[in-house]
């Protein structure tokens, strides 16, 4: 081989390992997009709305938003783990839209996020969620026949995972994504994604444990979580009982966050639910 050509190949084999490397020691960056200052007061941004704390198992204090129910009450609390950006000011228009249909909400910011203590991590995020439900069920009294289980994109993943193992009187997922590494792969096709990731999130897998009745909402323009990588994860989940699509809406749309044809998802998991 000639010199000048054997010196290419090793600088390109040096570009390419320092690439991955890169990739690896900063991929939790590139995941996890958190919003790191504290929220205003929730009362100051949903009228009405609390703002309360609960500890996790390794000892992080992480602050919440609870919304209590308009009226006319429906008896249910839908306990909501976000996607991958922001903080929980961003799900305010969710939570405005649940509680004029009568539900509690408990807006929840993972480790990292919101003015919250700790770095995000899959590990993290579980035990996150445990202890917002273990808050609901401890200090709000809300039973687990009571609970709705509600989480969008990165946070579909976060409540499959709570509702595989405790239990909830329905579960929604909005924007799931198949597992990690899938979606990823779509961002990062020249990069072996799989081999590389510490998370997994194999939401496609975990819902086939969750016995709960299920619902999978979907954006059919979205670009950030493939629609057929949606459609895959309600296909596997065991106890799936609707999948709404919503026509032409991308994964950030306000239709996707607080629309109609979601808001009316919920209200029909309400009705299954009591009528059980």
């Amino acid at each position: 081989m000639p010199r000048g050509l054997a010196y290419g190949l090793g600088g390109l084999l040096l570009v390419v390992a320092l690439l991955l490397t890169l990739f690896y020691l900063f991929q939790r960056r590139l995941i996890y997009l958190p919003a790191t200052a504290a929220p205003p007061p929730a009362g100051s941004v949903l009228p009405g709305a609390s703002d309360v704390s609960f500890e996790t198992a390794d000892g992080l204090r992480l602050a919440a938003w609870f919304v209590p129910a308009g009226a006319p009450e429906r008896g249910l609390t839908v306990l909501v783990a976000p996607g991958n950006a922001g903080d929980r000011s961003l799900r305010a228009p969710l939570a405005d839209a649940l509680r004029r249909h009568g539900y509690s909400v408990l807006l929840v910011d993972y480790r990292g996020y919101g003015g919250n203590p700790g770095a995000p991590t899959e590990s993290g995020l579980a035990l996150d969620i445990r202890a917002a439900r273990d808050f609901l069920l401890a200090e709000k009294g809300v039973r687990a026949e009571e609970l709705i289980c509600f989480g969008e994109s990165l946070g579909a993943a976060v409540i499959a995972g709570l509702a595989a193992e405790r239990p909830c009187a329905g579960v929604l997922l909005r924007s799931p994504f198949a597992d990690l590494a899938s979606v990823g792969s779509v961002h990062y096709p020249f990069l072996p994604v799989r081999a590389l990731l510490k998370d997994e999130f194999p939401v496609a897998e975990t819902v086939r444990h969750v016995r709960a009745p299920t619902v999978v909402v979907l954006g059919t323009a979205d670009s950030i979580v493939p629609p057929e990588q949606s459609r895959q994860v309600a296909a596997a989940a065991a106890g799936l009982t609707e999948v709404v699509e919503v026509a032409g809406a991308e994964h950030n749309d306000l239709a996707l966050l607080a629309g109609a044809d979601l808001i009316g998802a919920v209200d029909r998991l309400a009705e299954l639910i009591t009528r059980r």
